[in-house]
């Protein structure tokens, strides 16, 4: 059974339709927020994990001999989730000039809300709770480096070649409760939360005071990585060196082939490729070449979907074609 996305979630807490209308415009805005399913946090900051670590090893017994009982090794995680907020404000005059206050004022709010998808996407990435306390942890951290002594997750970590600072990263993503899945804490709404404040007395830059309508948001969300086999970092592609036949820079259809073979499984998980614009516009140029039969373009839903070997592969406009180059290869 397929993990809840956020649509469904939010449909689920609130029957009037309120956020879950928010959730279809921020899933519009950025489809990693529409595939990510999302998870209530075991605690009232986040969530914690029990990973294992180790497997039971069995004996091979002799007779007359016995077994010496083993068991498996695990650890615990936790995954904290951190707040992103806005206020929209608007001149209350300004508003009512057209005489539909209301649509005024969201036509002003949705700039406030596509902020934050961009910015949650953004974080999903290149989150970093080690350097920003009060963000979330994202992919990028978890999958930093190609040596596999000193991260796990390096095995799971391609390098595309590249080096310097003119490079971007592909990710095949295994969404659901078995791989990678986003939270929120304990006992709280999932989604962006909407508080319509009224008519405020608002301030100018000059301390001078008017009347106007104040809207909050706040998003209260994290994300965490059950088992970071179902995740793939296809690094240090540089984007600079790309051909449109691959007879000079990165190879992208076969990374991604090595990326099919380096996930831990397509069962049991939602899996989706993740590119920047440049790299999914050389992928589409791929498609001309008639030999290639792994790219395909279907229609999902009344949309047009590029997939590789079945997996679909979609754009993230806040994946930085500016990466510097991970290193421990």
């Amino acid at each position: 059974m397929a993990n809840p996305t956020l649509l469904d979630v939010t449909k689920r807490l609130d029957p009037d339709g309120k956020v879950a209308a928010l959730a279809e415009v921020l899933n519009e805005s950025n489809e990693v927020l529409d595939d990510m399913p999302w998870v209530e946090g075991n605690l009232p900051t986040g969530h914690r994990l029990s990973i294992r670590t180790g497997l039971p090893e069995p004996t091979w017994r002799k007779l007359n001999y016995g077994v010496q009982p083993t068991k498996s090794t695990s650890r615990q995680v936790d995954d904290a989730t951190g707040m992103l907020e806005d206020y929209a404000e608007v001149d209350k005059d300004l508003a009512d000039l057209n005489g539909n206050t209301s649509a005024f004022r969201l036509s002003e709010n949705l700039a406030h809300i596509e902020g934050i998808s961009q910015a949650l996407a953004q974080a999903v990435f290149y989150g970093d709770s080690s350097i920003h306390a009060e963000r979330i942890m994202g992919l990028a951290p978890r999958f930093n480096t190609g040596d596999t002594a000193s991260a796990a997750t390096a095995e799971n970590v391609i390098d595309g070649g590249g080096s310097g600072s003119d490079n971007t990263s592909i990710w095949l993503v295994g969404w659901g409760e078995k791989g990678a899945f986003g939270i929120y804490p304990k006992g709280s709404q999932a989604g962006l939360k909407m508080e319509d404040k009224g008519q405020v007395t608002l301030e100018d830059p000059d301390g001078g005071r008017y009347e106007g309508y104040r809207t909050h948001y706040q998003w209260k969300a994290g994300l965490s990585v059950k088992d970071w086999r179902y995740v793939v970092r296809i690094a240090n592609v540089d984007v600079t060196a790309l051909t449109k036949n691959a007879s000079a820079g990165a190879d992208l259809v076969d990374l991604l082939v090595q990326g099919l073979e380096r996930i831990q499984g397509l069962v049991g998980v939602t899996s989706v490729f993740y590119c920047s614009r440049t790299i999914r516009s050389y992928l589409r140029r791929q498609m001309l070449n008639k030999d290639n039969v792994l790219l395909s373009l279907d229609e999902v839903a009344g949309k047009k979907v590029l997939s590789f070997d079945g997996v679909p592969l979609k754009r993230v406009d806040k994946l930085l074609d500016t990466e510097a180059a991970v290193t421990g290869f």
